[in-house]
Parts: structure tokens; sequence; C-alpha cells
């Protein structure tokens, strides 16, 4: 992160990063209290690593690796969207982004917990919306079909997964970061005041809703 917050400086802006466990309670709470302190929390996006395990069928899958992603991602955007809500709302806006989004079983590849943690995630936003809607506060998930550029240098059968994700998508091309930092950085702004609740498509065209 301090590469890009050395491009915000340089550009005659503001910024500051932290490294944070995102899995500590205290941690996270410590941190929002400390952002908030600065002038308030406006937007919230959480997007660390969930340990998932990917290319092993469920059957021959150890339960750990089959938990690790759903109780890591609950865990983990419970506290970050919480810590964020306890100072939006006084202040009475604010937006808490979500990534991933509920879909349709994955059939070309085993993808372990990953969409079970989605799909967790997508009830938390709901229940979110629900109640810090009236306090002024938005959620909203960015739903991808897959971002190449996320997956790591070695992981297995990479070549063969980027073109999957590719070639299901009705743009043949598949969203960059780029592209989901642009929509996201949309979605948070005042431009996009009257979505909430919602799931936002930046799939290429490989989800259709």
């Amino acid at each position: 992160m301090e590469p890009v917050a050395a491009r915000i400086r340089a550009a005659g802006g503001r910024a500051e990063t932290a490294e944070v466990d995102a899995l500590d309670e205290r941690a996270v709470d410590e941190h929002a209290d400390a952002v908030a302190a600065e002038g308030g929390i406006g937007i919230s996006f959480n997007l660390i690593a969930h340990g998932d395990v990917q290319g092993k069928p469920l059957v021959e899958m150890a339960l750990a690796d089959y938990e690790r992603p759903v109780t890591t991602a609950v865990r983990t955007q419970f506290l970050t969207a919480r810590a964020a809500a306890r100072h939006m709302v006084p202040q009475g806006s604010g937006v808490i982004l979500f990534f991933g989004g509920a879909a349709d079983p994955v059939r070309e590849f085993a993808v372990g917990g990953l969409q079970v943690a989605f799909h967790a995630l997508e009830a938390m936003r709901r229940q979110l919306a629900a109640e810090l809607g009236p306090h002024g506060i938005r959620t909203v998930t960015l739903r991808t079909g897959g971002v190449p550029e996320t997956l790591p240098v070695g992981f297995p059968g990479r070549a063969e997964l980027e073109a999957n994700i590719a070639g299901k998508t009705m743009l043949g091309r598949a969203a960059t970061l780029a592209d989901v930092g642009e929509v996201a950085a949309f979605v948070a702004s005042d431009r996009a005041r009257t979505m909430t609740a919602a799931t936002v498509n930046v799939s290429c065209g490989a989800l259709v809703d």
C-alpha cells in the first residue's frame, strides 16, 4: 500500500498506511478509532485473503481447509464493518463495501469453501444494509467473475484458470484490478448515493443477473 500512498501524496493528496491484523478485534477497533480521530470514517473496504484452498475436490479436502475461508471471511468482515459503522452512525453517513457475492456453483474448477464464504458475506451485507440504512450508511457488494491479476505467482493451473475466467465472459476479457477500482470509487462516491443493499456486477458478462 505504501507505493499507492506515495503516488497519492505526489499528486497533492493525503494518505497514511498502517499494518493491522484484520482478524484481531482489539487491533481493528483501535485502528478505526485512530482513523476516526483524524476526521471520521467515510468508506470501509476489507479485501484481505481468506486462506481458501482451491483445485481440490471437497471429498478430498480437510475440514480445516474447507472452513478456513468461511470463518476468516465472516470474522474479518464483521470486525471491520462493525468498527467502521460505530463511527459512521454518529456522523450519519458512510459506505461499507463488500467483495464477492453469491453465485451459482463453479463447475469447471474446485473452489473449496470460497463460495460458502461469499454467501455468508452476502447475508451479513443484507443485514447491515437493513440496520444501517436508517443512519445514512450504504452497503454494497462488488461481484466479479474473477480477476486474473489476483492469482498468486506459481498458483497451480494459473494459466488455465486465467483463460477460463476470460473465456466465460461476454466481452472476451476479464475485469482488471483497475476496472474494479474504478467501479469501487464510483459506488463509494455521492454519485451512487441511491445505491445500497445491492450487488454491482463487474464481471464483463461472466455472471448474468
